[in-house]
């Protein structure tokens, strides 16, 4: 018998009436709470007003379950292709991370037009508290054993007792879920200190897509530690969104620094012009 960390806890905590209290969905509270406070405080420091912002983080809550929502059903559909409506039985629970980080996005995008707020600002603060509340969400998801990992011999592997489980019992398997956890908080430990310095020195919108980039990059190898099905050339649902957000950093990173250096080239000429 391998040397494996046990974890004998039960996913659901209480049942009040029709509502399911499950320890997925408290830390899934938890790290949107604490997503919101960082990003107010950083949007603060950035010269963005906290109480307007507060309507943002309504904004990117909303769109971002929706959006989570959304895609848990796309990859589950043979799960609610009889019953179609299972799909707003939200009690049940079921939620994708990348639709909610792609639906957080969306409505960073819809309350910047709206209130004329620099979407690129928001990117910025954004990264930063996405990270906190990915790793902190992270944690209902290394106690219920929702994502199964692959069969690992490491004295880290971790194997899923209870009879209530959602992991594999018997089994011991990565805690690929720990691993994202450890990606984001390594993100965080190794940028936030030096958010401050960076934005000083980098346009508006290339640290957030910095942030977001690596942790995609990040993600993209972690995936290859679970047991999700393929869906197009071999490679998982999260590697392919992973992928796409690695392709946006690559493109827009040097873009916004190439279209700075220019503004700055620009403004620097403008006196000798003007003489």
């Amino acid at each position: 018998m391998f040397l494996a960390i046990t974890i004998d806890l039960e996913p659901n905590i209480a049942r009040l009436g029709p509502f399911l209290i499950t320890w997925h969905g408290v830390f899934a509270v938890l790290g949107i709470l604490g997503a919101a406070r960082l990003g107010l405080w950083l949007g603060e420091k950035d010269g963005i007003d906290p109480r307007r912002a507060s309507d943002g983080v309504v904004w990117m809550v909303v769109v971002g379950l929706i959006g989570a929502r959304l895609l848990y059903v796309w990859e589950n559909w043979q799960l609610f292709s009889s019953n179609p409506l299972r799909m707003f039985a939200l009690t049940e629970g079921g939620i994708s991370q990348w639709g909610g980080l792609f639906g957080a996005m969306v409505g960073a995008y819809i309350w910047a037009y709206r209130s004329k707020t620099s979407l690129r600002k928001l990117f910025d603060g954004g990264g930063p508290a996405a990270m906190i509340g990915l790793a902190i969400g992270r944690i209902g998801d290394v106690i219920n054993g929702e994502h199964h990992g692959t069969p690992t011999t490491a004295p880290w592997g971790v194997q899923y007792v209870n009879p209530d489980t959602l992991g594999e019992p018997g089994k011991v398997v990565h805690p690929e879920v720990a691993y994202e956890m450890l990606l984001t908080l390594g993100l965080l430990a190794l940028l936030l200190p030096f958010h401050q310095r960076l934005k000083g020195k980098l346009p508006d919108g290339v640290l957030g897509l910095l942030y977001f980039g690596l942790y995609a990059l990040g993600r993209f190898f972690l995936s290859f530690y679970r047991t999700d099905p393929s869906v197009f050339l071999g490679m998982r649902q999260a590697q392919i969104a992973s992928l796409l957000m690695v392709a946006a950093a690559v493109i827009l990173i040097p873009l916004l620094l190439y279209r700075a250096r220019r503004a700055s080239a620009a403004r620097d000429e403008e006196p000798a012009g003007r003489a």
